[in-house]
């Protein structure tokens, strides 16, 4: 029966690996929330101190461009990411579900030895 053991412990490792990189796909979409936020503010500093917000005015100034397209491809890489989550937090559930499988499974055996021990011993007394 150490086998259920064993696959109980592979089915918790599994599980805590794919809560860890779902930890770590939270972690970094709110990091790349912070950073277009901050460039979100340069921004408009930016624009504030030029006088000008039309971005297809000739006098634009190049650092708010700039900080438009990196804020753009952050905004487009956390998509990605809530993407890459939506699958991983998928992929949690399913190995929550096996665990619990295999947990099952074990504390099954687990009463199946208890009766079979004490069922062993009631035979030798009678």
């Amino acid at each position: 029966m150490k086998s259920r053991e064993n696959l109980v412990r592979l089915k918790q490792f599994q599980v805590n690996e794919k809560r860890r990189q779902l930890a770590q796909l939270d972690m970094m979409i709110a990091e790349f929330e912070r950073m277009a936020n901050d460039l979100e503010v340069q921004i408009g500093s930016e624009e504030k101190k030029a006088g000008i917000t039309d971005v297809n005015h000739f006098a634009y100034p190049t650092f708010a461009k700039a900080a438009r397209q990196r804020r753009d491809n952050l905004k487009n890489s956390q998509g990605d990411l809530a993407d890459q989550r939506t699958t991983a937090l998928a992929l949690l559930r399913e190995a929550e579900a096996e665990l619990s499988k295999a947990q099952m499974l074990e504390s099954r055996d687990g009463k199946m030895r208890e009766a079979e021990s004490h069922h062993g011993r009631s035979a030798m007394i009678g």
